[in-house]
């Protein structure tokens, strides 16, 4: 009876992860209106404490190689390329982070060093085995925006 009743729980988490994952929207659908992507791009809400992971982590956001946070000041190579993010939920909506995130150039123009994270459109002589992938997935961009959401004055 207890494995059944596993078996089940495990489906119904599989189906779950599916179903969020099939809300998805594609890289190339996000669409973006004055400076700003008013859908979130994955089908579930972004976590601000796995934003926070994603935002220092060196194999993916990587985000403190150019910004300084000082939410995370014990954390090593904050960058200086960037902006410093301390108040952005103040200077920036939910909407305008989410754009800057998905695809920056799409925002700033092609002059910004900042990669677009949840972006098909990456530049020229892309490794093969990165060929179709993006960055971070729909739910890591959501997840970063809920942590931005928190860095406020």
């Amino acid at each position: 009876m207890k494995f059944s009743m596993c078996v089940v729980a495990a489906a119904a988490m599989l189906g779950f992860a599916g179903q969020a994952l099939a809300d998805a929207v594609a890289p190339a659908d996000v669409k973006f209106e004055d400076g700003a992507v008013a859908m979130p791009v994955s089908g579930a809400a972004g976590d601000p404490t796995n934003g926070a992971n994603v935002f220092k982590s060196r194999k993916l956001g990587n985000c403190l190689a150019c910004h300084a946070n000082s939410a995370m000041k014990n954390e090593l190579f904050h960058g200086e390329v960037g902006p410093e993010l301390d108040g952005v939920a103040d200077r920036w909506s939910a909407e305008e982070l989410r754009a800057i995130i998905v695809n920056s150039k799409a925002v700033f123009g092609e002059e910004t060093v900042m990669p677009g994270f949840y972006s098909l459109d990456v530049g020229k002589n892309v490794r093969e085995d990165l060929v179709g992938k993006t960055i971070l997935s729909a739910q890591e961009v959501e997840d970063v925006v809920a942590y931005l959401g928190t860095l406020k004055e």
